[in-house]
């Protein structure tokens, strides 16, 4: 059986991926999935050489053939997202591709038939290999269907575990509580939620709780960065004993990481304090 093990944040900027990737280093025979679609940068980290590319379509996009349109303008009087636009000069119309949402109201009002929904790409989805597969993928600025491209990534990293005979899949997830972070998490073996010692990551770190228990699925806390601010750590600690979960361990602020970030290495590579606290968390996540 393959467990999926998923890493994800209320926030953005808590370490989430700095931990994925060290995470990926150290477990054996595994794929590694960046699910934050909108800004993959796994990748960043482990290095991988791009070996095949995958066009995804999302949704799709209203596209008026000129040849049949007459120019009557029911279109743009029917379209609620102000997505078409008479043509400079012509009595023509055409169609704003980033404010369509291909609700097909043109096409149905449209009395030449003149109008049809088009698939719409709308971003990429890569399989990469280092020492281990990684799947990524890049959203196309504009685009809003996050959270299907995220199940693409997810999909393609199963279909790569199953053929290398991996045990595990590691999931770097989307940040926040949005569709894409939902996308990250629904199904998975295990959550792991990381947080930071600040007011936001606080609240946030609530809500991506809230949502994880909400799919019902088994998860713990890590805090990174905890000595920061050791009277929020405390508060992060006292939360997580009043509603029963686990904290999984707790990262010092290590100027290490920063160089390992900048040279574009897992700081597990390094042997500092925050590569310790990685390694006992990794150790622990292995025995869920």
């Amino acid at each position: 059986m393959i467990k999926q093990i998923a890493v994800v944040s209320g926030k953005g900027g808590t370490g989430k991926t700095t931990l994925t990737g060290s995470l990926s280093v150290l477990f054996k025979n595994h794929v590694a999935a960046d699910c934050d679609v909108d800004a993959s940068n796994l990748s960043l980290i482990l290095n991988p050489k791009t070996e095949k590319v995958y066009d995804y379509y999302g949704g799709k996009k209203a596209f008026i053939n000129h040849e049949k349109c007459s120019g009557c303008g029911i279109c743009k009087n029917v379209c609620r997202f102000e997505a078409i636009y008479k043509e400079k000069d012509k009595n023509l119309y055409s169609v704003d591709p980033f404010a369509c949402e291909g609700c097909n109201r043109c096409v149905i009002n449209c009395p030449e038939n003149a109008i049809e929904l088009l698939d719409n790409r709308s971003g990429e989805y890569y399989v990469s290999h280092s020492d281990i597969a990684v799947i990524h993928a890049n959203l196309e600025p504009g685009e809003e269907t996050s959270g299907g491209l995220v199940a693409e990534v997810r999909k393609k990293a199963i279909e790569i575990a199953e053929k290398e005979d991996n045990n595990y899949i590691l999931i770097d997830g989307a940040p926040g509580i949005g569709c894409p972070a939902t996308s990250s998490i629904a199904g998975v073996n295990y959550v792991i939620i990381v947080t930071e010692p600040t007011q936001s990551g606080v609240h946030d770190l609530k809500r991506i709780v809230d949502t994880v228990k909400h799919f019902k699925r088994n998860f713990s806390i890590v805090i990174n960065k905890y000595d920061i601010n050791n009277k929020i750590s405390n508060e992060i600690e006292k939360f997580s004993k009043s509603e029963n979960i686990e904290i999984f361990g707790k990262i010092p602020f290590d100027k290490t990481v920063v160089n390992a970030v900048v040279n574009g290495e897992p700081v597990v590579k390094y042997d500092c304090p925050a590569t310790d606290a990685i390694k006992e968390i990794y150790k622990k996540i292995l025995k869920v």
